[in-house]
């Protein structure tokens, strides 16, 4: 059967399907959750032997179990490992959702959920074009699933449970829909994720906090202390100072430049959006270098003495700060953490006491465009959108990306069908269904053409 007519009699089944998963409150952040985690891999299970798996199983791990499926069609074929993960953010603030956000709801053509896109709609996409391309009879090549249930807590349990199966989950390359395309009228390949090192910092001063009126002046606000650290760390231009730190960054080549600039952007609408009226970054690099291609440093959260309502003159005994760095192709995150606490140890002046924490991190990934696997998404991505897709460096991270290279020594190619309007993360997140259908069909082709 043609591809495109059996997404066409099934659309309403995988719409339905892809509810059954949203439904489920798979938040991995909160233990009053732990049974909807059990509950949504055995989902995942049903599912992917409903879509043609021969074999899936909810395996348990540490944490939360990891649903693992297979199809095996050839032992000469090529084996694709598709990731993908099915723990979800928490939904609050809950009264900014126009709707229940573990109550799907079609509106406008987008379906409003949690999870609609971030992971669920996107691997719904992978699983259902598995599906098609298999009962179209174009499966060309083995396919394994691995879908985790920690991601959007760090994966701690992840890699552990890889080493300890690498036979089971080895494969020629590793398939992940959990990225995004430029937009809806520009398909894309992600090629490059940066990678991250973040940290939590304690300054602390006096032993308890003290009335400004009878010690300022005379004893260090740590408030103060942690806004001076932390404004040092990064120039007027725009770069960071800690000594060494850009001794690994590479510089991009002509041709990576030529494919940046081929990437439609409108600097105009680009601030409408987020409604600034000027960017600021690195000296000397283009908007679209700085959030994808060079590092950054950013203050996640700040705090510390009185925040209520009305005014408490008080001078804080502690402040506190969680910061991040995303580091380019490399930057070992290990290496990069080491330098910015020992930067931060020297620059902290005797008045307080300064307590940093590496909190986590990981590196940065790029994926070579003439992989075989690559030009395979690059011909499904063209068939299905009707124009070749542009290769992008993104400037987010998932940090068992390249932990997956390390452990099994295979490359990532990464299929993502997100887009920015889509608010993954935030409430009222949601995925357009002309967008599901799209990749389902671009999944499908990738089966067809990967061999």
């Amino acid at each position: 059967m043609e591809q495109k007519k059996f997404i066409e009699e099934n659309k309403e089944r995988f719409v339905h399907e892809w509810f059954e998963l949203l439904r489920i409150p798979s938040v991995s952040s909160k233990h009053e959750h732990k049974a909807d985690m059990l509950l949504c891999a055995e989902k995942w299970k049903e599912l992917l032997l409903k879509s043609g798996a021969s074999r899936a199983e909810v395996m348990q791990t540490k944490g939360n179990p990891v649903v693992y499926a297979e199809r095996f069609v050839s032992s000469e074929a090529r084996t694709a490992l598709v990731y993908g993960h099915y723990d979800v953010m928490p939904p609050e603030p809950l009264e900014l959702w126009k709707s229940n956000p573990f109550e799907p709801e079609i509106r406008d053509g987008r379906v409003y959920a949690r999870g609609a896109d971030d992971d669920k709609g996107q691997a719904m996409i992978q699983v259902k074009g598995f599906e098609t391309a298999f009962q179209s009879g174009d499966l060309r090549c083995n396919v394994k699933f691995l879908f985790e249930g920690e991601e959007e807590t760090g994966s701690a349990n992840l890699e552990s449970f890889c080493r300890a199966n690498r036979e089971l989950l080895q494969a020629d390359v590793i398939v992940v829909s959990d990225t995004s395309m430029v937009n809806e009228e520009t398909p894309s390949l992600t090629t490059g994720l940066r990678g991250l090192a973040y940290w939590e910092i304690e300054v602390i001063g006096p032993n308890r906090d003290l009335h400004s009126g009878h010690f300022g002046g005379a004893v260090a606000n740590p408030i103060n202390v942690l806004c001076k650290l932390i404004a040092d760390i990064t120039d007027e231009d725009g770069r960071i100072t800690v000594p060494h730190f850009y001794d690994d960054v590479e510089e991009l080549s002509d041709t990576e430049k030529d494919m940046l600039r081929k990437v439609p952007f409108d600097e105009t609408k680009y601030k409408q959006a987020i409604e600034v009226e000027e960017l600021f970054g690195e000296k000397g690099c283009s908007t679209l270098e700085r959030n994808s291609c060079r590092p950054s440093f950013d203050v996640c959260g700040i705090w510390g003495g009185y925040t209520g309502e009305g005014a408490k003159t008080v001078l804080p005994s502690r402040a506190y700060a969680k910061l991040s760095c995303r580091l380019v192709p490399h930057q070992d995150a290990d290496k990069i953490s080491k330098l910015f606490m020992d930067h931060i140890a020297t620059k902290a002046p005797g008045y307080v006491k300064i307590n940093i924490k590496h909190s986590h991190g990981g590196q940065a990934y790029v994926c070579p465009i003439d992989l075989t696997a690559y030009k395979a998404a690059e011909k499904a991505f063209a068939a299905a959108f009707g124009k070749q897709p542009l290769a992008v460096r993104r400037g987010g991270s998932i940090p068992i990306i390249p932990a997956f290279e390390k452990i099994f020594g295979i490359k990532s190619v990464l299929m993502g069908f997100g887009l920015e309007k889509n608010a993954i993360h935030s409430p009222n997140e949601s995925f357009p269904l002309d967008m599901f259908y799209k990749g389902i069909e671009a999944v499908a082709e990738f089966y067809r053409n990967y061999r």
